[in-house]
């Protein structure tokens, strides 16, 4: 199944690589690997993860404080948001 990302949700991990390239060199790639990890168990298993509201599910991403938020449509996992889990946790309700 294919993923289609909300523009916010992109520039939300760009950031999050951003701000990590800038703390500590080579941070930035274990961040994308993480995030990309999650991506793919989210892509094996997508009814597998917690039900935070509605359809909307959360995955982890591994080390990080990180979560990707998403929902499940016939076609394609839409990602709503990768969310830092310690900072306005529903501000990606709007996006829905």
């Amino acid at each position: 199944m294919r993923f289609r990302w909300h523009g916010e949700a992109r520039a939300e991990a760009d950031a999050a690589a951003a701000f990590y390239k800038e703390k500590q060199p080579g941070l930035t790639v274990r961040f994308l690997d993480s995030l990309e990890d999650a991506l793919r168990r989210i892509e094996r298993h997508p009814l597998a993860y917690r039900q935070v509201e509605n359809d909307v599910r959360k995955c982890r991403v591994t080390h990080f404080p990180y979560g990707v938020i998403y929902r499940v449509r016939t076609e394609y996992i839409e990602i709503l948001a990768v969310m830092h889990l310690r900072r306005a946790p529903g501000y990606w309700k709007e996006r829905r």
